[in-house]
């Protein structure tokens, strides 16, 4: 059974655990610059063009051949929308894309499409505007109140996400740039959820919850483990209910004992290391899945109370 894992960067957690799960098979990474640490913990890799450029698919469907690739996941979302576009050559191919339907990508690439979901099937989630005049209107009113968040309705890493406590600043960077929401700002514990809908049953069969304490650059510095059975039972039914399949990784707030939903990537997340290391394999469930074996239900499988610490490594390589 062998594995492509696409614009692998500096995942190289990702990428190792693979390789551990993947015993029988080999694990071929991708990515665009040929200094991207993860790719030198492949068994071996490509450098590619962007994912921009003419060509780049059938670049992918090559390697696939040239592998006998049998499942294929990117670690990008941009790239997400591209595989679920294309998903048919893929298909014809004979190769499987671990993650979930073009429709449920950009949903959750576009942060405002996906509030309205979220209001509309009456889940908890953070107010959102794209018009200017009906935030001020609210605001008026005291429906919502500063500070709020102003960013790209359609971003990801926490690019160009800045906090705006007035009229002023919400003014300039609403001017600034096209495309720009703005978002409630929720004051309480931030909460990460690693997630994995069996790709034959549609059902989640894994969930891993961490408290967030520290956070960079829109990832999770350091957290720690924890488990309660009204958040499981609220992921199980979101995840379902939108009909993501694969790996997904949800960002959630917890406040006065409510729990507000912010955002989904319809992949690894950078801080699934957490959930691996606590026993939370997922890379075994997507190799099951490959097999055509369905996953059994196993959530919240893991100990509480285990810490997770990034640091900082290097990695080497000769000219």
């Amino acid at each position: 059974m062998n594995f492509l894992i696409l614009s692998c960067g500096t995942r190289n957690k990702v990428v190792q655990y693979f390789k551990r799960t993947f015993k029988d098979g080999r694990i071929v990474a991708t990515d665009c610059s040929e200094i991207a640490p993860a790719l030198f913990d492949a068994d071996k890799y490509y450098i590619v063009p962007r994912i921009t450029a003419d060509g780049y698919l059938d670049i992918i469907l090559d390697i696939c051949k040239k592998e006998h690739i049998d499942g294929v996941l990117s670690l990008i979302d941009p790239e997400l929308n591209l595989l679920a576009k294309n998903h048919k050559l893929f298909d014809d191919a004979g190769v499987k894309i671990i993650g979930s339907s073009l429709e449920l990508c950009e949903r959750s690439l576009d942060k405002f499409k996906m509030y309205n979901w979220l209001k509309d099937h009456g889940y908890n989630c953070a107010k959102s505007y794209m018009d200017r005049d009906a935030f001020y209107a609210d605001l008026a009113k005291g429906e919502i109140q500063y500070p709020v968040f102003v960013k790209p309705a359609c971003g990801s890493a926490s690019i160009a996400i800045s906090k705006a406590f007035d009229k002023e600043t919400v003014d300039l960077l609403c001017t600034h740039s096209e495309g720009m929401m703005i978002q409630e700002f929720l004051k309480g514990q931030e909460i990460g959820a690693d997630v994995y809908i069996d790709m034959i049953s549609k059902k989640v069969v894994s969930i891993f919850t961490k408290k967030k304490i520290v956070m960079r650059a829109g990832e999770t510095d350091k957290a720690v483990s924890f488990k309660n059975p009204e958040l499981f039972a609220l992921v199980k039914k979101f995840a379902e209910e939108s009909g993501f399949t694969g790996q997904i990784d949800i960002d959630i707030f917890e406040i006065d004992g409510k729990y507000y939903i912010s955002e989904v990537n319809p992949r690894f997340g950078g801080g699934y290391p957490h959930a691996f290391e606590c026993g939370c394999n997922h890379m075994a469930l997507i190799e099951n899945n490959l097999k055509g074996v369905e996953n059994k239900e196993n959530i919240g499988c893991y100990e509480e109370g285990v810490y997770m610490m990034k640091y900082n490594e290097i990695a080497v390589k000769k000219a």
